[in-house]
């Protein structure tokens, strides 16, 4: 009876280690222990038939099982660490990564061409002793029209269209309320650039947009008259767009400077000689100036006796406009990456 029990042991040894070399996945191996080591597994079976034998011929016959499960056990192991050491080896060669090779590239956003035209600008009037000031975008009509020079019958008011707030407030229609209140507060001399965000009632097309960019200039000192003006906006003009461009000045009405003048730069696209975009005119619109109306610095309580001053006015999009060549206001906002890329 030792002798076959012996012997089908053996055969049971021969058949777990024949399957073990055959399986190529770490999945299967737990089948195979599960069949031959576990509690219903077929070494569990031989063993328990380990009664029928003599007392004196147990020892011996467990012991034999006991190295049959041992090298089984051992088997079992050497091959699961096999079988991951060629599992981890197939994974380096699919991922395999030659570090001496670059990189792939990081995409690495930029300026939006405004805040480029913006940040330009501004650095040409630092250049030139220029703060920055800034004021509310929600304005009361003294500060956005009253102190300005706007009576509250002014036809120049209907230039402006105001959204209007609850409160009595107002969106401010441009930046040059922010002159009134720095004048307020400070003595002159002053000359500062006021920047920021102007709203306006304006259906949206491809020169109008309900919000967009200003930036207004107000110099105040004793003795400013408008050549100092015409100096100022030729060194802009020659700064930003380039020294061979021509600028000329336009007579023009606005309520809050005296005289008043519209200035022109020669268009960047036909070089003066007349196209489409500057309507064959050889020339573009790029602000609005004049002398600081008297009466606006008397809301401020400056002695007119003693300062002048003159302010200018820009539209941030219409000067990146005829800087880039852009035709349509409305590619500045729609978060095109086409678009966008191209600064």
């Amino acid at each position: 009876m030792n002798n076959e029990l012996s012997k089908e042991l053996q055969i049971l040894q021969k058949q777990a280690l024949e399957k073990l070399v055959s399986i190529k996945a770490l999945e299967e191996i737990e089948k195979i222990r599960v069949a031959y080591l576990g509690k219903q597994g077929k070494l569990t079976q031989i063993f328990r038939k380990i009664g029928e034998l003599s007392a004196e011929k147990r020892p011996t016959f467990g012991q034999e099982v006991n190295l049959v499960k041992n090298k089984i056990t051992k088997a079992i192991s050497e091959h699961i660490k096999k079988l991951t050491e060629i599992k981890q080896e197939n994974l380096l060669k699919k991922e395999y990564i030659d570090v001496t090779l670059p990189g792939d590239p990081i995409p690495i956003g930029s300026k939006h061409p405004l805040t480029q035209t913006l940040e330009d600008i501004k650095t040409i009037f630092y250049r030139l002793g220029y703060s920055i000031e800034e004021g509310p975008e929600i304005e009361t009509d003294y500060y956005n029209f009253e102190a300005l020079n706007f009576p509250p019958d002014h036809p120049a008011r209907d230039m402006h269209d105001t959204f209007f707030v609850e409160g009595g407030g107002l969106l401010r229609t441009h930046t040059s309320p922010v002159q009134i209140r720095v004048m307020e507060q400070k003595e002159p001399p002053l000359r500062i650039l006021a920047p920021g965000r102007v709203y306006r009632n304006d259906e949206t097309d491809a020169s109008h947009s309900p919000v967009f960019h200003q930036v207004e200039g107000l110099l105040v000192d004793q003795g400013i008259t408008f050549a100092d003006l015409k100096g100022t906006l030729e060194f802009f003009v020659h700064s930003f767009f380039g020294p061979d461009k021509e600028i000329r000045f336009r007579p023009s009405f606005f309520p809050f400077t005296e005289p008043s003048a519209e200035i022109d730069v020669q268009c960047i696209i036909c070089g003066g000689g007349g196209c489409r975009v500057c309507k064959q005119t050889g020339w573009l619109e790029i602000l609005g100036a004049g002398l600081v109306d008297p009466n606006v610095f008397k809301f401020v309580n400056y002695d007119t006796d003693k300062y002048t001053g003159f302010a200018f006015g820009m539209g941030v999009e219409r000067i990146a406009m005829i800087r880039y060549g852009i035709d349509d206001i409305r590619l500045f906002y729609e978060n095109d990456l086409r678009f966008l890329r191209q600064f």
